[in-house]
């Protein structure tokens, strides 16, 4: 009796050839990420992000895109990714001293825990624009905003948060950023909030909460767990607590 089977020379894949263009590139690039742990991906995260940044650098060059454009741009490189890789942008545009700040930012995952944030702050005025900060947000999280109404001081100030996956409760990291023309600098953070929602207002924000070891014992003597509030004024320093408070769940 004949057995048949694959050799192991003829059962080795071979890593496909890139695709044509730059999509294509970044699809190759992001194919070997599955199964790959996030400290372990910097190399391959990395090489995209540097193929991102400097087409999104080149093509806003000579133009002063609108956010809508710049969010179509960025979904175009990352338009060949499929499940469960995915590049999902996130993008802003504000007004500041004559000119738009616009965040050009991006989540590549490729599960539910593995996450990569890249953001890119561009500067745009009279049909040009040119990068002028870049960041990599909280890793595992996804990428949201919330630009803050000037306050009397001189730079463009705006909240990044994420949320992660991975317990029963999504966490919530946020980050509350200063943009002077230059540099991008961070006033006030923080990460992993258990079942964190954020709530900013006009010069306040309110950020309510579960604590995760309080969660988990009153879930399990078939309780309601307590749910927390803390109140954050707006100041120039960045963010000052005001209370923290218990609430109904």
């Amino acid at each position: 009796m004949w057995i048949f089977g694959v050799s192991p020379a003829m059962a080795k894949k071979k890593a496909p050839p890139p695709a044509p263009g730059l999509p294509g590139h970044i699809n190759t690039l992001a194919q070997q990420l599955p199964g790959v742990m996030l400290e372990d991906a910097t190399p391959i995260t990395s090489e995209i992000q540097k193929l991102v940044v400097d087409h999104m650098t080149q093509w806003m060059s000579n133009r002063a895109p609108s956010d809508v454009e710049v969010r179509r741009e960025l979904e175009n490189l990352f338009s060949l990714l499929h499940y469960p890789i995915f590049g999902q942008p996130a993008v802003f545009a504000s007004p500041w001293k004559g000119t738009t700040v616009i965040g050009a930012g991006y989540t590549l995952g490729w599960n539910d825990f593995d996450r990569q944030n890249v953001l890119m702050i561009f500067e745009s005025r009279d049909g040009k624009s040119h990068l002028a900060a870049i960041t990599n947000f909280v890793p595992r999280v996804d990428l949201h905003y919330e630009v803050l109404p000037p306050q009397g001081s001189d730079d463009l100030r705006f909240f990044t948060y994420g949320f992660r996956l991975g317990k029963s409760q999504p966490r919530l990291s946020v980050v509350l950023y200063a943009f002077d023309g230059q540099n991008l600098k961070s006033l006030w953070e923080q990460h992993d909030i258990y079942d964190g929602k954020i709530d900013v207002q006009q010069d306040k924000v309110v950020i309510r909460y579960l604590k995760e070891d309080e969660y988990v014992r009153e879930v399990g003597a078939k309780r309601k767990p307590p749910r927390h509030e803390a109140i954050y004024r707006l100041t120039p320093a960045g963010l000052a607590l005001e209370e923290d408070h218990e609430i109904p769940f």
